[in-house]
């Protein structure tokens, strides 16, 4: 069950992930270690899976931002503890878990992306559904140039917006790509100017969230799971996500409206 909405709710200051405010259907979430650009830690990502797995009631679209002009640079290799190979796995499947969390909760996901985007800031990144980044927003992918793998699901999600061999190259060679190099490779959807890209991604985010939520959450859960299956079973699912749609009041406001030339007033 979802907690009650609450407006204008916010969370203490030092805590590494804020909800900074429930605004209408639009909740307001901030990535909060700017002292060591959001380098991510065990307390980040516990912080940010009590929100997605409890998402306040009313919440139809998530603004996903990082503090202090960066999104975040990465593993926190500060806090790292050696660990035995099964301790490492059960970590990065505790990743896992998280990031299909957030791309599957039902709610879009609207990331404002600058500065540094890199290593599993990236992959945080990559579980929204509407990317904007500004010019100066730097990409990279640097674990293998300190001697490790990624983990937090950067070969499927990241992969298969670079293409394996792009990846594999970005991984080799250490690249960064910039704003508008990541927007045009699809690791952004939207370039914006300098200081933009949170405004741009709450516009989009109240747009996004005007839409049916039935409709919403079917795009969020089918279209990712239809690319992973065969020709004919996509079909198939399509299908069932269509017969879900059209029936019902959203779908039958949104006819209304059209006919009537207007937006629609979906419940």
């Amino acid at each position: 069950m979802r907690r009650r909405l609450v407006v204008g709710r916010t969370m203490k200051k030092d805590e590494p992930v804020l909800l900074t405010c429930v605004e209408g259907p639009i909740a307001r979430l901030v990535i909060n270690r700017p002292g060591k650009r959001n380098a991510i830690n065990d307390a980040l990502l516990q912080a940010l899976g009590g929100f997605f797995n409890d998402i306040p009631d009313g919440v139809r679209a998530v603004v996903l931002s990082g503090a202090g002009g960066h999104f975040s640079s990465g593993l926190d290799l500060s806090e790292q503890v050696e660990r035995e190979p099964e301790q490492v796995m059960k970590h990065s499947r505790g990743w896992h878990r998280l990031m299909d969390t957030i791309q599957f909760s039902g709610v879009p996901v609207v990331a404002a992306l600058s500065g540094a985007v890199m290593g599993g800031g990236l992959e945080i990144a990559s579980t929204a559904h509407v990317r904007v980044a500004e010019p100066s927003t730097v990409f990279r992918l640097p674990e293998g140039k300190r001697g490790i793998f990624v983990g937090g699901g950067a070969t499927v999600r990241v992969g298969r917006i670079l293409g394996p061999d792009r990846m594999t190259e970005m991984m080799l060679t250490g690249r960064s790509y910039n704003g508008e190099e990541g927007c045009r490779l699809g690791l952004a959807h939207h370039l914006v100017g300098e200081g933009e890209a949170l405004a741009r991604a709450e516009e989009l985010a109240r747009e996004i969230a005007g839409n049916a939520s039935l409709v919403n959450y079917l795009i969020i859960q089918s279209i990712a799971r239809i690319g992973n299956m065969s020709h004919d079973d996509g079909l198939y699912t399509e299908s069932l996500s269509a017969a879900l749609s059209q029936t019902g009041a959203d779908a039958r406001e949104g006819l209304k409206a059209f006919l009537e030339k207007r937006k629609p007033r979906f419940g």
